[in-house]
């Protein structure tokens, strides 16, 4: 291909084409046609990229693999320009841009770039223009992806959290529809059974008596095998079928509470009463096991809910930074106990509320606390500290693992670092964290040594005046 055939292919480019023939000229004097098969990689993941690439035909790619294979993330075709552009701080690629079909690529190499904006003007605004697009659609893809990597990583330890509570509910409610069938056998058989009105306020007292509330808290296991011992006993002593025992330790029933039934019942009526109050006392205790279940998924889903903020605002609005926190905590529960971590939240009195999106800001305590749960060796310790200070809101997030080295604390917002093993982390979350902390006019920095690390976030607080203008 000529000169001249360059100039005029260039001249059809849809990004440059408008740039004077001279200018055009410049960039076929300075470059070269590179032509690539199927499969070719034009810049090597890690590696410099080369210089500016002006897609003449064809169509090249780049895909990173996020721990469930690759994925596309940018594409550009004829007409397209990729590489370095002026102005840009591309050093290395994410992944490997690799040639998708038979392409022709005019590569300008990068140490011509700066005679490049001199010479040409209007080339260098196109390209600059590209730069911003190929920025806005690079910043967009990657928050959606990060959001979509943070709530998969919490997919898993969700689903643990809800089952937990529903196979309680499942178990529970299986068990009830049995202790209702025993509760009515043994009612219909007292109902045969004549009381006198002592009898059945002895039976009354013992039935409140075993529906009694703890206050002591669950008891341990060997404290319920020698309350269930000491219950079989009793009831082997009068006769009665121990197998009644077993629900009975479960209440608040006590042994002196059946000798003051035994002395106002006897026979056959004490031991339908018996089997009518363990009915009864284990039906109330699994109606309240289904309620606290039923309760615990109703606060995971809020969690998910607050979390995933899902009627996210268009502006910046009063933003409640220690509920977001506590969701996120919710949410990352499951994980913090696979490590045995402590997670403590400390309020300062009286908190205002912070400027900002909440959704974005939980994504940010999402990325912070999770990296910190990663950080801490089994049984580690996080503290999560909200305070006021001057007129911003401050939150601290403080572990105590092995800490961040210092050849590479500076590197850590950068964007694609990571040092986590491939399909773990693209190096996207703190680059992210930093840029929604800023659209969110907050500032992050971050102090480490071994056995603590501490990233700090500044947020703009409500002023208390307009705050309660608003309500």
């Amino acid at each position: 291909m000529t000169a001249a055939d360059i100039v005029d292919r260039l001249a059809n480019h849809k990004t440059i084409g408008n740039a004077p023939r001279p200018e055009l000229e410049w960039l076929a004097a300075h470059g070269a046609v590179r032509y690539m098969n199927t499969g070719d990689v034009l810049t090597p993941k890690g590696k410099t990229v080369e210089g500016l690439f002006i897609v003449l035909s064809g169509r090249i790619s780049i895909s990173v693999d996020r721990g469930t294979g690759l994925r596309k993330i940018m594409e550009w075709r004829g007409g397209d320009v990729t590489g370095m552009l002026p102005y840009s701080r591309l050093v290395t690629p994410p992944a490997d841009t690799i040639a998708e079909e038979s392409s022709e690529i005019f590569a300008v190499p990068r140490d011509h770039l700066h005679a490049m904006i001199r010479e040409c003007d209007t080339v260098t605004a196109s390209l600059v223009h590209a730069m911003v697009d190929r920025a806005r659609v690079f910043n967009t893809a990657d928050l959606h992806n990060e959001k979509l990597m943070s709530l998969g990583k919490l997919s898993a330890g969700l689903a643990h959290e809800l089952n937990n509570p529903a196979s309680a509910i499942e178990r529970s409610a299986a068990v009830l529809e049995r202790r209702m069938d025993d509760s009515e056998r043994a009612a219909r058989a007292l109902g045969a059974v004549p009381l006198t009105d002592k009898q059945r306020a002895a039976l009354d007292a013992i039935q409140v008596s075993c529906l009694a509330m703890r206050e002591r808290g669950v008891r341990s296991p060997l404290a319920q095998a020698e309350r269930e011992e000491a219950i079989v006993n009793w009831l082997e002593e009068h006769g009665l079928d121990p197998a009644i025992a077993d629900a009975l330790s479960e209440t608040e029933v006590t042994v002196d509470a059946l000798h003051s039934l035994a002395s106002a019942v006897d026979g056959s009526a004490l031991d339908n009463g018996l089997r009518w109050v363990a009915a009864a006392c284990a039906a109330r205790s699994l109606t309240s096991e289904i309620q606290e279940a039923a309760t615990r998924i109703v606060i995971l889903v809020g969690a998910i809910k607050g979390f995933t903020h899902m009627n996210q605002a268009v502006a910046a609005g009063p933003v409640d930074v220690i509920r977001g926190i506590d969701d996120t905590v919710t949410v990352l529960r499951s994980k913090a106990r696979n490590k045995s971590a402590t997670v403590v939240v400390d309020v300062a009195p009286e908190l205002p509320k912070a400027l900002g999106f909440a959704g974005e800001l939980n994504q940010v305590w999402a990325n912070l606390i999770d990296n910190a749960l990663d950080a801490i060796p089994d049984g580690g310790r996080i503290d999560i500290c909200a305070t006021h200070e001057r007129t911003g809101v401050v939150v601290r997030i403080i572990d105590n693992g092995s800490g961040i080295p210092d050849e590479i604390r500076e590197r850590i917002f950068d964007p694609f670092f990571t040092t986590k093993p491939l399909g773990e982390g693209m190096g996207l979350g703190l680059d992210m964290v930093r840029k929604l902390i800023r659209h969110n006019d907050g500032e992050i920095t971050v102090e480490s040594k071994p056995g603590r690390t501490e990233f700090s976030v500044v947020l703009p607080a409500v002023a208390t005046e307009s705050l309660g203008a608003s309500l």
